[in-house]
C-alpha cells in the first residue's frame, strides 16, 4: 500500500484533496486554512472534485467579510430578518447581572451589545464554554426596545440588568464549526501504520505543506519545529529566519487556537488583562501568542511588559492590579535576521535583532528553545501541497486536544537521564521540547516498547538539547555570567 492510499485508508473522512498550487481560487476567497478544508470537506466527492460555482455561493452567504457587517445589521435591526452565518464567537457571563451576552470579534460586535435568552443559552451553551473563542454557524435576530415578553421581563428582574429597555442583536442559534468528534485514541492508533519518514510528511501536508518539495530531512525537521507550540501548553520559542519562508502563514492561518500579531503597538492590557474593560488579553485565550516581524512592534511600556512576561513565562500566571489570572498559551517570537548573521549559524549575537524589552537576559533565559529558520527554504510553488493530505482543521483539533495529555510528559520524565547539576531551567526547556516533539512526530508512544532509543535521541531529546543550547550560547553573548556555560548531555535510560 503506498503512501496516499493509507492515509485514505487509515483517516478516511479527515482526508482532503488540496490543490494549493491552483490558487486563485482560495486565494480570492481569503479564507484561512482551517475553514477552507471544511469547506473541501464539505463539498468535495471522493475523487477530491468540487463545483466552483456552489463553493462560491456558499462561501458568499455564510462567510462574510468584514466589509459585510453594516449590510447584516441593516437585516436584523431594521428589516428584522433572521441571518445565518460562520462566524467566531466569545462569550461572557456577567457576575453582577448574572445576564449572558456574546461577542463577534472579527466583526466589532462587543457584549454590551448582544444577548443570550436562557432557552438558547440552554440549547448551546455545552458548546460555547469549552473556550475562550468558539467557531461555528450563528443565527442572528434582534430584540428591540419594545420586544419585550414575560419570560424575558421576568429575566431582567432575575437578573437586576439597568439597561433592560436597550435594542439588542440576541443569539438565536449557535451550531460548532467542528462536524465531527475527536479520537485521541483512534489518531494515535493510526499513527503505529506509518514510518517516520511518512509521518513527517503527513504532518507537513495537514499544514498545506508539500513534502516533496524539500531537499532534506532537516528542511522538513525545522518546518515541523514551528509546530511545537501548537502541541505542548506554554512552550515558548524564538525564531529568526529570512523573509519569505511561510512564519507569518502557519502561525495566523493554520490554526483557529492561536493569535498572530504583526508589527504595530503592544500592551500589557492587550497581552494579559485590560482593567479598564475588565477583560483578559490574547495570553488567556489562545494555545500560542506569535509576535510576528518582532523588530516592528513597540511596547507601551518597556518595563511593565517585561516584568509580566518574566513572571508569566516562568509560572503561568499573571497579575494586573488586583486580577489574578492563569493561562497556558506559547509566546513566540519570529523575525527577520540579515544575512551575515545568519550565515553564523547561530555564533553570531543575533538577539540584538530584537526589540529592547528582550534583551534583557533573565527574560531571554525563559525561552524554551529558538528555531534556525534559515534552515527552512524560502516559499515556492513546489512547497505548497498537491495532492491528498490531512484536513488541516481536523488535525490542528487533534494537536489542540494532545496538549492536556500528560502521559508524554510523563515518558520524557521516566526515560530521560539529567546529568548531576543540570540548571533547572534548562532541564525544564529541554525537557518541555522533547515532549512536544513525541507528541508530534510519536504520537502513538504510551510505553517503551513504541519507540527505539535511536528514534527517541535522534527526533526528540538530541533536536531538544540543539534548541536549548542555542538559547543558553546567546545568553553567554548578551550576559557575561552566562558565558562558558555549556548545556550538559541528558542520557536516556530504558530504552533499546
Amino acid at each position: 500500500m503506498d503512501y496516499t492510499e493509507k492515509l485514505r485508508d487509515c483517516f478516511d473522512e479527515m482526508v482532503v484533496y488540496k490543490d494549493l498550487k491552483k490558487t486563485n481560487f482560495f486565494s480570492a476567497l481569503s479564507l484561512p486554512a482551517f475553514m477552507r478544508d471544511w469547506l473541501l470537506k464539505k463539498f468535495e466527492d471522493d475523487d477530491g472534485n468540487f463545483d466552483k460555482d456552489d463553493m462560491a455561493r456558499f462561501v458568499k452567504k455564510f462567510i462574510p467579510r468584514k466589509d459585510d457587517w453594516t449590510s447584516i445589521k441593516n437585516r436584523v435591526i431594521v428589516e428584522g430578518e433572521i441571518v445565518k452565518f460562520l462566524a467566531k464567537v466569545s462569550i461572557n457571563i456577567d457576575i453582577r447581572t448574572g445576564e449572558v451576552s456574546f461577542a463577534l470579534p472579527d466583526f466589532g460586535l462587543g457584549y454590551k451589545e448582544t444577548i443570550i435568552e436562557s432557552h438558547v443559552w440552554d440549547e448551546c451553551k455545552d458548546d460555547l464554554v469549552r473556550g475562550s473563542d468558539t467557531w461555528g454557524m450563528v443565527e442572528l435576530g434582534y430584540r428591540s426596545p419594545e420586544d419585550f415578553d414575560i419570560e424575558f421581563e421576568y429575566e431582567q428582574k432575575r437578573s437586576r440588568a439597568k439597561s433592560s429597555r436597550e435594542g439588542k442583536i440576541k443569539l438565536v442559534s449557535f451550531k460548532n464549526f467542528c462536524p465531527y468528534q475527536i479520537d485521541l485514541d483512534e489518531y494515535k492508533d493510526a499513527r503505529r501504520d506509518f514510518e517516520i519518514g511518512e509521518w513527517i510528511d503527513v504532518i507537513l501536508g495537514a499544514v498545506d505543506y508539500n513534502a516533496g518539495g524539500y531537499s532534506s530531512e532537516e528542511e522538513k525537521l525545522t518546518m515541523i519545529t514551528r509546530l511545537l507550540p501548537f502541541v505542548e501548553k506554554r512552550l515558548n520559542l524564538i525564531e529568526l529566519a529570512p523573509k519569505g519562508t511561510g512564519k507569518s502563514y502557519l502561525f495566523g492561518n493554520v490554526s483557529r487556537y492561536g493569535w498572530l500579531s504583526s508589527g504595530g503597538v503592544m500592551s500589557r492590557a492587550k497581552m494579559f488583562y485590560d482593567q479598564t474593560k475588565r477583560r483578559e488579553g490574547l495570553i488567556a485565550g489562545s494555545d500560542f501568542v506569535t509576535l510576528d516581524e518582532v523588530q516592528t512592534i513597540s511596547f507601551t511600556d518597556t518595563d511593565e511588559m517585561r516584568a509580566a512576561l518574566k513572571g508569566y513565562m516562568e509560572q503561568g500566571n499573571f497579575t494586573v492590579g488586583d486580577y489574578k489570572g492563569v493561562a497556558d498559551a506559547g509566546v513566540i517570537l519570529c523575525g527577520n535576521i540579515r544575512k551575515e548573521i545568519m550565515d553564523a549559524d547561530g555564533y553570531a549575537n543575533m538577539f540584538t535583532e530584537l526589540p529592547v524589552v528582550f534583551h534583557e537576559s533573565a527574560l531571554i533565559e525563559r525561552f524554551h528553545g529558538f528555531i534556525k529558520g534559515w534552515n527552512i527554504p524560502r516559499m515556492n510553488d513546489d512547497l505548497k501541497i498537491d495532492g491528498w493530505a490531512l484536513n488541516s482543521e481536523y488535525f490542528c483539533s487533534i494537536i489542540h486536544e494532545l496538549r492536556s495529555d500528560m502521559t508524554y510528559r510523563s515518558f520524557v520524565d521516566e526515560h530521560v537521564v539529567v546529568p548531576e547539576g543540570a540548571d533547572t531551567r534548562d532541564t525544564e526547556a529541554v525537557k518541555r521540547i522533547t515532549t512536544a516533539y513525541l507528541k508530534l512526530l510519536f504520537p502513538h508512544v504510551q510505553s517503551a516498547a513504541d519507540i527505539s532509543e535511536r528514534e527517541f535521541r535522534r527526533y526528540c531529546l538530541d533536536r531538544a538539547r540543539r534548541m536549548r543550547d542555542t538559547i543558553r550560547y546567546q545568553l553567554g553573548l548578551l550576559d557575561e555570567e552566562y558565558a562558558g556555560k555549556d548545556l550538559p548531555a541528558f542520557g536516556v535510560q530504558g530504552l533499546e
